[in-house]
C-alpha cells in the first residue's frame, strides 16, 4: 500500500519500534513492529490501555494460545489508537499550529497532497477554499502498522507436561497467527531466511488472498538481499496463489541488527538487476499466482496487483535517498538507525540515547554477539556490553535465560540451550578445559563463547526504562544494534528535524567525513573479505572457490560504480571525483589481498 511519505521506518530491535505506530502513524508514516516477544507485547498492551482509558484484561500464559492472542489484542489496540488519532486530526481547525498543519508540513515537497495544501493556504476565504480544506481532510490517512517476523526464530514449544505442541504453536507460526487474526489492513515482513512451515502456513488465512473486489486486506513483504532470493521466494508464494506486495532490499552489511552478507554482491548492482528485471519478475509471479488461484477455485485479482520495490540500509542524505528512488525507479526507502536519535519516534532510554548522541565511528562494530550465529551490529558503549564484561570479570560469564526465544543448541543433554546463557557457556568452557589446547587456542575459543550476549532481554529493556515500567526479570542492561551509518549523526533530534533531513530541507549530519553510502558498504565488504582470508590456508577447495567468487563480485561492483558516477547529477564534481578515487583505491586494496593455498 503506497503511503503519503516516500520512506518507512523499519523494525528496530524488539522494543525500539514496538509502539512506533502510536507515535508516527498519525502523520502518514509507516513503521514496523516486532512481534517476536509476546511477553513484551503484553506489557506494552497494559501500558497503552492505561494511557488510552481502555480496560486491560490480561492474557495469561496458561491460555493455550496465549502468544497469538496477546499479539492479536495488542495489534488491534494499536489500530484503535491510531484511528482515534486520525479522527482527532480531521476534527482540528485550520490555521493553527496543531497536528493537522503538522501532518501536511511533514510531507515531501513533491507530494500531491502537499501541493494541494499549499494551494489551499494561498486561496482567499470562500467556498473554493472550504471545499479544498474538506477534500484535504478526507485524504488524511495513517501510515501502515506493519509487523516483522524473523522467519527462522521458530522454536517448537511444549505443554506443561513437557510434550511438544503441534507445529502451529511454534514461535513464528503463533506470531503470524496473531497478526493474521488481527483487524489490521497492513503487511507482514518476513525476514532472516526461508522457513517452509511458516510459508506453508500463510495460505490458511483468507486475508492474504483477494476479496470479491480483488483487494488484499493483508499483504506480504519479503526482506531480501538480492534478485535471485526475491524470485525464488516469490515463486514459492505465487504457487500457493499468494502475492508478494513488496520486496524490501536491505544492504547485506550496511544495516542495523543482524547482518546477512552476500557473496560480495554490492547494493548498486543488486538494485540495477531489480530495475532491469522488474517487469519480468512481476509478469512471472502474476502468471504463477493466477494459475494457482484458478486451480484452487480462489477469487482472482482483477488486474496485476501493485508490487513495490524498496531499499534500506545505510542511507544518510537526501541526495542518496532521491538518487535511489529516481535512478533505480524504486517505490520507497527505509530509514532505520537514525530514528533511534528521535525520542518522538522510538524507545531509547536516556542513558543509551546520550551515549548514541556522542558516539564515535569506532563505537559501532560488527560482532558475534548474537546467539543465532549471524553477525550482529553492536554498540560498544551500551550497558549490555558493560554487563557482559563485568560478568566475565566476576568469573560468571553468560546470561540468565528466561525467555528462551533463541534457545536452539542441542549439544548438551540438558535440552535446548541459548549460546548466550550462563548454563551453556559454563558447560562449553568446561568442555574446552578437557581438550588438549594450547593457551592461545584456549583463550581464543573461550573469547568466542563469552562474546555471545542475551538479546531477548537486552533488546527489550530500553522501553521499560524510558516509560518507567516494571523491568523484565529486573534486568536493566540495554542492547542496541544500530547500523554503522549512525556514526554520521550526533545529537538528539525532533521528528520534524529528522524528516526535514530525509527530504533535504535541513542537514543534521555531524562533521565526520562521510563517503557515499555505496562506498561505505564497499568498505564494509572489504573488511569482511579481509577477515575471510585470514585463515584461508586451512580452507578446502570449495571454500577457496567461494572466496574467489566473492572477490570477483566485488571487483565487478567497483567497475559498476565507476560507470554509475556519470549519472550522479545532484552531486558536485568534487564529490564525484572523490568517490572515483575511493573506488580506485578500493580496487587496489582488494587486488593486494591474496588468498593463500595449502600445500
Amino acid at each position: 500500500m503506497q503511503g503519503v511519505h516516500s520512506f518507512h521506518i523499519p523494525v528496530l530491535g524488539l522494543a525500539f519500534s514496538i509502539d512506533t505506530p502510536v507515535k508516527v502513524a498519525r502523520y502518514g508514516i509507516s513503521s514496523v513492529v516486532s512481534i517476536m516477544d509476546d511477553q513484551l507485547i503484553e506489557q506494552m498492551r497494559q501500558y497503552h490501555c492505561a494511557n488510552n482509558g481502555e480496560a486491560y484484561l490480561p492474557i495469561p500464559e496458561k491460555d493455550s494460545d496465549h502468544r497469538a492472542h496477546r499479539i492479536t489484542a495488542y495489534l488491534n489496540l494499536l489500530d484503535r489508537i491510531v484511528n482515534k488519532q486520525i479522527n482527532h486530526i480531521r476534527n482540528l481547525p485550520w490555521g493553527e499550529d496543531n497536528e493537522l498543519s503538522r501532518y501536511f508540513l511533514l510531507l515531501p515537497q513533491e507530494s500531491p497532497l502537499k501541493i494541494s495544501y499549499k494551494k489551499m493556504l494561498r486561496l482567499p476565504e470562500g467556498i473554493e477554499k472550504q471545499e479544498l480544506q474538506q477534500q484535504l481532510k478526507s485524504e488524511i490517512r495513517p501510515g501502515s502498522i506493519d509487523v516483522n517476523i524473523m522467519a527462522k526464530v521458530d522454536k517448537t514449544n511444549q505443554d506443561a507436561s513437557g510434550m511438544d505442541l503441534p507445529s502451529e504453536f511454534s514461535d513464528a507460526l503463533a506470531a503470524f497467527r496473531g497478526y493474521a487474526n488481527s483487524c489490521l489492513n497492513s503487511s507482514v515482513v518476513f525476514s532472516a531466511g526461508y522457513n517452509p512451515r511458516l510459508y506453508n502456513y500463510v495460505e490458511q488465512f483468507k486475508d492474504f488472498f483477494p476479496d470479491e473486489q480483488g483487494n488484499l486486506k493483508k499483504r506480504i513483504i519479503l526482506k531480501v538481499s538480492d534478485f535471485r532470493s526475491a524470485l525464488v521466494q516469490g515463486k514459492i508464494f505465487a504457487k500457493k496463489g499468494l502475492w508478494i506486495s513488496e520486496f524490501r532490499i536491505e544492504s547485506g552489511l550496511n544495516c542495523g541488527g543482524h547482518a546477512f552478507a552476500t557473496e560480495g554482491l554490492l547494493l548498486g548492482p543488486i538494485l540495477e538487476e531489480f530495475k532491469s528485471r522488474k517487469s519480468e519478475l512481476i509478469t512471472g509471479l502474476f502468471e504463477l499466482c493466477c494459475q494457482a488461484q484458478k486451480e484452487r477455485n480462489l477469487i482472482g485479482f482483477k488486474g496485476v496487483p501493485n508490487l513495490r520495490i524498496t531499499v534500506q540500509g545505510g542511507i544518510g542524505t537526501a541526495n542518496e535517498d532521491a538518487f535511489l528512488r529516481e535512478y533505480f525507479e524504486l517505490d520507497g526507502t527505509g530509514w532505520g538507525s537514525p530514528f533511534l536519535l528521535v525520542p518522538e519516534a522510538t524507545n531509547v532510554d536516556a542513558e543509551t540515547l546520550h551515549e548514541l548522541s556522542i558516539a564515535e565511528p569506532s563505537d559501532y562494530y560488527l560482532s558475534d554477539a548474537s546467539p543465532l550465529g549471524v553477525p550482529f551490529n553492536n554498540f560498544r558503549r551500551s550497558s549490555s556490553e558493560r554487563q557482559r564484561h563485568n560478568r566475565i570479570d566476576k568469573g560468571r560469564p553468560g546470561s540468565p535465560c528466561y525467555k528462551k526465544f533463541l534457545a536452539s543448541d542441542a549439544e548438551f543433554s540438558s535440552g535446548l540451550l541459548c549460546t548466550s546463557s550462563r548454563e551453556y557457556q559454563h558447560l562449553k568452557i568446561k568442555q574446552l578445559q578437557e581438550l588438549d589446547l594450547s593457551p592461545e587456542e584456549y583463550e581464543r575459543e573461550v573469547s568466542k563463547i563469552m562474546e555471545k550476549d542475551c538479546l531477548c532481554e537486552g533488546l527489550g529493556a530500553s522501553v521499560f526504562l524510558k516509560d518507567g515500567l516494571p523491568l523484565s526479570h529486573k534486568l536493566t542492561a540495554v542492547t542496541i544494534c544500530p547500523g554503522p551509518n549512525l556514526a554520521y549523526f550526533s545529537g538528539i533530534f525532533s521528528l520534524v528535524e529528522m524528516i526535514g533531513h530525509i527530504y533535504g530541507r535541513i542537514n543534521i549530519l555531524n562533521s565526520t567525513y562521510r563517503p557515499n553510502m555505496f562506498i561505505n558498504e564497499l568498505n564494509l565488504y572489504l573488511d569482511n573479505y579481509r577477515k575471510k582470508i585470514e585463515n584461508c590456508c586451512s580452507l578446502n577447495p570449495k571454500q577457496i572457490k567461494s572466496l574467489q567468487t566473492f572477490k570477483t563480485n566485488l571487483l565487478e561492483g567497483i567497475d559498476y560504480y565507476k560507470n554509475l558516477l556519470n549519472v550522479f547529477k545532484k552531486e558536485s564534481m568534487q564529490y564525484v571525483n572523490t568517490m572515483r578515487s575511493e573506488l580506485e583505491q578500493a580496487a587496489i586494496t582488494l587486488k593486494e589481498m591474496q588468498v593463500c593455498y595449502a600445500d
